[in-house]
């Protein structure tokens, strides 16, 4: 009896870490400037210049498009790379 109330109690912990990951993602065509500097290695310019690009640029497609943003690279995304998505920017 007690091994499974274990397993039961493991899987839950399973599920539930799962779900904290997909909340806690951050679409990036439409984060606020607060929201991006949650992210791993983003402070405020950095936030600053993912949102001027992403104006400029009339959003991201990709995650990997983020390195087009001065100032974030291969190793810079990669910290924060598990935090991030992509949806389709608003047409206007």
């Amino acid at each position: 009896m007690k091994k499974l109330g274990l397993i039961l109690f493991i899987g839950l912990l399973f599920l539930s870490a799962n779900s904290v990951f997909a909340v806690g993602t951050i679409n990036i065509n439409t984060a606020t400037q607060a929201q991006l500097e949650t992210l791993n290695g983003v402070g405020p310019a950095t936030a600053t210049a993912i949102i001027e690009h992403r104006e400029q640029a009339g959003g991201f497609k990709t995650v990997d498009e983020i390195t087009n943003v001065k100032g974030i690279g291969d190793k810079k995304l990669a910290k924060f790379a598990n935090q991030i998505v992509v949806t389709e920017p608003k047409k206007e």
